[in-house]
């Protein structure tokens, strides 16, 4: 290797690591300002959706009003969250806050990589690619608020309110309940770039829409099987509610995968 050579591959590793300085340094400064502010964190954002006055179950009652079908109104009153480990409570609230800046940071953290990365790209490539990045990060906030406004909420309602017996009452640990919610809300976030892969793929010429449209009914059951995995409970409702948006993803991809190769063709 060159002097030049090794110079260049050192300032490029300085660079990296004062992007990944930078972006350590934001993620805690957001949790640290989470960690500040626990009760309104904890008693409006995480646990919220244990109270009925929760945004997405007074919706599903006002639609069940409307269209005459009580039924949709969900059953939950309250929720108690209980705590059977003595530090549990405290590396809770640490550990949320930390998600909570990952999260708040994320927009950042891309810009941070794609400013790096942006200048070993030629001038064609970089539209595409900014357009890939803000597509990233809008699928995976779609993602993670599908998962907290939507699957969570009523995964909850039907799991906490679940009972085999009038004499057996229900109270979850804290436990349960964070790890229930982070796997959600960040199994959605990432699931939800599936039509980013299908477009990456689409445009090397790996994926194809009739490869796609061939093997839906074969999609359907890996899905299932991939709901199966990403759900922390083992019941079918919860499954079937994480499958329902993997296959509008699916069909979404189809559809990316279309309009890439029309690209393609007028290239």
């Amino acid at each position: 290797m060159s002097d030049l050579s090794k110079d260049s591959f050192w300032s490029h590793l300085e660079a990296l690591r004062w992007v990944l300085l930078r972006c350590v340094l934001v993620v805690f400064s957001i949790a640290i300002a989470a960690f500040c502010f626990k009760d309104f964190v904890f008693d409006y954002i995480i646990l919220a959706p244990c109270q009925n006055s929760f945004v997405t179950y007074s919706v599903l009652c006002y639609l069940g009003e409307l269209f005459s079908m009580p039924s949709l109104c969900p059953e939950i009153q309250s929720i108690t969250i209980i705590n059977i480990n003595l530090a549990a409570q405290l590396f809770t609230h640490l550990s949320i806050s930390f998600y909570i800046g990952l999260i708040i940071c994320f927009p950042y953290l891309m810009i941070e990589f794609w400013l790096f990365a942006s200048p070993a790209l030629y001038p064609k490539e970089r539209k595409p690619a900014v357009k890939g990045v803000i597509s990233f990060i809008f699928l995976f906030f779609i993602g993670v608020l599908t998962a907290y406004y939507v699957i969570f909420p009523l995964t909850l309602n039907f799991l906490g309110t679940y009972q085999v017996s009038q004499s057996v009452e229900n109270q979850i640990s804290l436990n349960s309940y964070i790890s229930t919610f982070l796997t959600l809300i960040f199994m959605l976030g990432l699931v939800f770039e599936m039509p980013i892969l299908a477009y990456f793929f689409a445009k090397i010429g790996v994926l194809t829409s009739e490869f796609l449209s061939k093997h839906r009914k074969i999609s359907i059951v890996i899905i299932l099987i991939a709901a199966a995995f990403i759900t922390p409970s083992t019941d079918i409702f919860t499954m079937l509610l994480v499958a329902f948006p993997l296959q509008f993803l699916y069909e979404l991809s189809r559809l990316v995968v279309k309009r890439v190769e029309k690209s393609n063709k007028k290239e």
